[in-house]
């Protein structure tokens, strides 16, 4: 669908993407992840056409996005972080706008009529752009994005500014999208593309540092090693014995507990050992009195701020066992 080959975007002296590759198949919903500055929307700008690049290629469905730009354009719909609308045309003027751009005279009324309706703006076609909220300007400019079909629908930041319940709104929309088209989407929010890709692609200062599937990334948050809180009562020197004879648990660390006549204990396991249910069952078992319990490991968070270091040199391996 969209095959990008040592992609290189410079301003001046300084690149903003820098010899990225990576290949977006049919059928699935895309994250472009990363911090701000990392070259997420000038990636994006390149593979829409918006923006020549430096050097490397981009073709989508065969189509190079700078020889064959009308072929190559045919295949996308784009929503740019600030959507272009007219402010003084209503959702409809402007969406009949946009279909004269893109299609047949014939085929426009049903277009735009579906478009407002995939959108959830069909009530609002004859309101002022101006006079609609950030949520529904949003709404127009994905219903313009949509318009003619296209393959590969993209969105750069699409929920900035939405309110919570937008934001959940946005969200529906391109799981919905994605039932008939390919999406990519850009942000620098962790969980956004957790909640609705497939896939992820994690940029750092213009590289390209892991590109996984979204159930890959999560699986190795839940291999990595993991620590658990046990507050006890009493001074803990019976649990501390269990404890340190458990052969899944690396450490233990105890301290005096945030109540009186309580022990804290933090235990690190062994690189994918799960010590949750049976260090319980071994304390309780022993006539330890368990008053609170609590576990915590590396979150994809943690993934993420790893891979996206200052440098951003560390490599992501979507066929190692332990992750990055």
């Amino acid at each position: 669908m969209i095959e990008i080959s040592h992609l290189v975007k410079k301003y001046g002296s300084h690149t903003a993407v820098d010899d990225v590759s990576l290949t977006v198949e049919p059928g699935r919903i895309y994250g472009f992840l990363g911090p701000n500055g990392a070259g997420k929307s000038t990636t994006m700008n390149v593979i829409t056409g918006y923006l020549g690049a430096t050097g490397g290629e981009v073709k989508i469905n065969g189509h190079d996005i700078l020889k064959e730009p009308e072929e190559a354009k045919k295949c996308i719909g784009y929503l740019p972080e600030m959507p272009p609308l007219y402010m003084d045309m209503t959702v409809k003027e402007y969406l009949n706008f946009a279909a004269e751009l893109k299609m047949k005279k014939s085929l426009r009324k049903k277009v735009v009529e579906e478009a407002m309706e995939l959108t959830g703006i069909s009530d609002k076609k004859d309101r002022l752009i101006r006079n609609l909220s950030k949520g529904y300007r949003q709404r127009v400019g994905l219903a313009q994005a949509v318009l003619g079909y296209p393959q590969v629908i993209i969105l750069d930041e699409p929920t900035v500014g939405l309110d919570p319940r937008q934001i959940i709104e946005m969200r529906d929309l391109i799981r919905k999208l994605g039932e008939n088209h390919t999406v990519i989407l850009s942000s620098h929010i962790l969980s956004e593309v957790r909640e609705v890709c497939d896939y992820i692609f994690i940029l750092s200062e213009g590289k390209l540092v892991a590109d996984d599937t979204t159930e890959h990334l999560l699986k190795q948050v839940e291999d990595g090693k993991r620590e658990l809180k046990i507050l006890v009562e009493g001074d803990g020197r019976k649990a501390e014995e269990i404890l340190a004879a458990d052969e899944a648990v690396e450490t233990v660390l105890a301290c005096l507990g945030s109540e009186e006549n309580t022990t804290e204990f933090t235990l690190t396991a062994k690189e994918g050992a799960d010590i949750r249910s049976h260090v319980i069952k071994e304390l309780v078992n022993a006539g330890v009195s368990i008053l609170e319990a609590a576990s915590s490991g590396k979150t994809l968070e943690d993934i993420f701020l790893e891979l996206t270091n200052q440098k951003g040199a560390l490599h992501y391996d979507s066929n190692s066992e332990t992750g990055v």
